[in-house]
């Protein structure tokens, strides 16, 4: 008898785990379509802006200067026109199914911050529904190298 019930309570729990995995298994169904990522390379000076974005392994998907999107040379630094030219990256990343981004942020050796583009274009892309994984600075910077001009006592100006 008592063996009988043992049986049945192991019937019992397999049929629960099946009814569970036959669940659980239409979730991960659902939940496989990964969304790809990409890699979103901006380079702001205070002269212009570039977004080159490109897939893991570096091939390049889309790039978008400031030129691109603005005949005047003034406003190719402009936030107002990193927003169109995350509009642009935008539209063509969501063609290729990208939905997740790393951001990397470069500027002019040795300049302290980035320019006026960058983080206008971060928010428009996050805006337009991309998830941002993550934000680095990639800006260089000199470990001693050669001497800076300007002589002993410094330029004078």
């Amino acid at each position: 008898m008592k063996q009988q019930t043992k049986i049945e309570e192991v019937d019992k729990r397999e049929t629960e785990i099946d009814s569970k995995s036959d669940s659980g298994e239409k979730q991960i169904s659902a939940k496989s379509k990964k969304e790809i990522e990409a890699v979103v390379n901006i380079y702001t000076s205070f002269n212009n802006t570039l977004v080159h974005v490109t897939d893991m392994s570096g091939a390049t998907l889309a790039k978008v200067t400031g030129g691109m999107v603005t005949k005047h040379d003034r406003l190719k630094a402009n936030p107002t026109i990193a927003m169109f030219i995350a509009k642009r990256i935008a539209e063509e990343l969501k063609e290729k199914g990208i939905g997740s981004l790393y951001v990397r942020i470069r500027t002019k050796t040795r300049n302290p911050a980035p320019g006026p583009g960058a983080n206008s274009i971060i928010k428009s892309l996050s805006r337009e529904g991309f998830k941002i994984i993550n934000i680095l600075d990639t800006t260089r910077f000199p470990r001693g190298g050669p001497k800076k001009k300007g002589g002993r006592r410094g330029r004078r100006v």
